[in-house]
C-alpha cells in the first residue's frame, strides 16, 4: 500500500478562508492526500489567499520565496497558490514565480483533484474561473474525521454591494446562497462528526435567500431549523451588512434558544458623507436604529463592528462622527484598519490622506475601542456564562473556551474535555481573556 501524500496548507484573512481551505484538504483526500502541520516534508503546499488586507499579494510573494529552497531540494514538490489574491492576479503569479504549478480561485477549489492530476503529469493548472456547477456539493470520497467542539459553515458567498474599497465582488463574484436542504446536512454531518457550536459565514451572511421548501429561506428561518438539529447547542453568523438585518432576523436574536448574544454588524464609518462615498447606501442614524432594536430584543447583546479610518477625503470632523458612533454603539470587540488602496476599485482613484493622518486616526480610535472592550469584559465579573470547551490551556489542568458572548474563558478544572459546555461564574476579567470557575 503506498504512502500517503502530505498536503500543507497556509490560511490567511477571514473565516470564509478557514471553511475553503477544509474543503480543499477534503477534496485532495480523496487523492490520498493526508493534511499536515508544517511545509517542510509536504508533497503538495497550498497558499490559501485573502485580499482584503494592505499589501496581500506582496505578502503571498514573500511567502512564496520562503518555499525556493525547498522546491529545489524536492524538485516533485507541488506548490499552489488559491483564494482571492489568485483570483485577482493568477497570470501574474504564474510569471512572477515561475516555480508556483497551480493557481485556483475561491469558485473553482472543488476542481482541485484535476487540477493536481495536471500538475502531475508536468504542466501548470490555472483556474479562476466562476464555474455553474455548485461547488458546496458533498465531495466524493471526503474524509468523515472526528472535528472539534466547533465549526464554520458557509451559507452564502459574493457580494452585490459594491462598497468603493472593497475587492469582494470581483473576487468572489456575486451573491450567491446555498440551498437550505444543503446546508442543514452539512449541518447534521458536522453535529454527527463532534461539532456543537457552527457559526454560520458569507461576505453578507444576513443577505442570504436560498432555496427551501416554500420558497426562498432567509436567514433567520434557516436559523431556526438549525434551531431543531438535536447536538447542535449554539449557532452563531458574520459577517452582516446593515441594510440586510431585516425585522425576523432581529427577532431571532431575542426568541432563538440557540442563537448566542453576540453580533458583529460592521458600520466602517460614522460620518453620512464619507459612507455615501464608501456606498455603504446606510447612514449613521439608520445603524443606530438598528442597533436600539437589537438590544430591545436582547438586551445582553454584545456588538461588535468594522471600521476604516483615512477613507479618501475624510475630514477631522467626518472621523469624529466615527468616534462619536463608536461611544453611542459600545462595542465589545472591534476591529479598525486604515484605508489602504485596492487596484480596480472605486476609492483607489481619489486623492489619499497622508499616512502621518491615518496613523494618529487609528491610534486614537483604537484607543476608544480598547476602552470599551476592556469595560465590556469587566462587566461579565461574577455574571454566570455558558461556556463551550474547546483545547487545554497553558496551566496544568486549565481548559479554554468561549463564553456565550465569544470572550475567551479559562477554568481550571479536572475532568473538562474539549466539547463540554457548562455554566460558569466569571471571577476576573483579564487584558484579553475571563477566568472563570465551574457552577456545580
Amino acid at each position: 500500500m503506498s504512502e500517503p501524500k502530505k498536503l500543507y496548507i497556509k490560511t490567511y484573512g477571514c473565516q470564509m478562508n478557514v471553511y475553503d481551505s477544509e474543503r480543499m484538504a477534503e477534496a485532495l483526500g480523496g487523492q490520498g492526500y493526508v493534511e499536515i502541520q508544517t511545509p517542510d516534508d509536504a508533497d503538495m503546499i497550498l497558499l490559501n489567499t485573502c485580499h482584503i488586507r494592505e499589501k496581500a499579494a506582496e505578502k503571498v510573494y514573500s511567502e512564496l520565496g520562503r518555499y525556493k529552497g525547498l522546491k529545489a531540494e524536492k524538485p516533485d514538490l507541488k506548490i499552489g497558490v488559491a483564494g482571492c489574491v489568485a483570483q485577482a492576479e493568477g497570470e501574474e503569479i504564474m510569471r512572477r514565480q515561475p516555480m508556483v504549478d497551480l493557481v485556483v480561485g475561491p469558485q473553482s477549489y472543488h476542481r482541485l483533484p484535476e487540477l493536481e492530476a495536471k500538475t502531475r503529469s508536468g504542466e501548470k493548472a490555472l483556474d479562476t474561473d466562476f464555474p455553474e456547477e455548485d461547488k458546496f456539493e458533498v465531495l466524493k470520497n471526503r474524509p468523515k474525521a472526528k472535528r472539534g467542539p466547533t465549526a464554520f459553515l458557509t451559507v452564502q458567498e459574493g457580494c452585490d454591494k459594491f462598497c468603493a474599497f472593497c475587492v469582494v465582488p470581483y473576487t468572489r463574484g456575486a451573491e450567491v446562497s446555498r440551498p437550505a436542504a444543503r446546508i442543514l446536512t452539512e449541518a447534521r454531518d458536522l453535529v454527527e462528526r463532534g461539532v456543537r457550536e457552527i457559526t454560520l459565514l458569507g461576505q453578507n451572511v444576513n443577505a442570504y435567500h436560498g432555496a427551501g421548501e416554500g420558497g426562498d429561506w432567509s436567514l433567520a428561518r434557516l436559523i431556526w431549523a438549525l434551531n431543531d438539529i438535536d447536538g447542535l447547542e449554539r449557532i452563531r453568523f458574520t459577517t452582516s451588512h446593515p441594510n440586510d438585518m431585516t425585522d425576523d432576523l432581529i427577532e431571532a436574536h431575542g426568541t432563538c434558544p440557540k442563537l448566542m448574544p453576540y453580533l458583529h454588524l460592521p458600520v466602517q464609518s460614522g460620518s453620512d458623507r464619507i459612507l455615501k462615498r464608501m456606498n455603504r447606501q446606510h447612514t449613521a442614524e439608520s445603524y443606530l436604529v438598528i442597533i436600539e432594536k437589537l438590544r430591545a430584543a436582547r438586551p445582553d447583546l454584545l456588538l461588535s463592528g468594522d471600521f476604516i479610518v483615512g477613507f479618501p477625503e475624510e475630514t477631522e470632523e467626518d472621523f469624529q462622527a466615527t468616534l462619536d458612533i463608536i461611544r453611542a454603539s459600545n462595542y465589545g470587540y472591534a476591529y479598525s484598519f486604515k484605508y489602504s488602496t485596492r487596484p480596480g476599485t472605486p476609492a483607489a482613484e481619489r486623492d489619499q490622506l497622508p499616512e502621518d493622518v491615518k496613523d494618529d486616526r487609528l491610534q486614537r480610535l483604537q484607543a476608544l475601542i480598547t476602552e470599551q472592550q476592556k469595560a465590556a469584559q469587566d462587566a461579565m465579573v461574577g455574571k454566570e456564562v455558558g461556556v463551550l470547551f474547546e483545547k487545554p490551556g497553558r496551566l496544568p489542568g486549565q481548559m479554554v473556551g468561549k463564553s456565550d458572548h465569544l470572550h475567551a474563558v479559562h477554568v481550571q478544572a479536572d475532568g473538562l474535555q474539549p466539547g463540554n459546555l457548562r455554566r460558569v461564574r466569571i471571577i476576573e476579567s483579564g487584558r484579553n481573556s475571563l477566568a472563570g470557575a465551574l457552577v456545580e
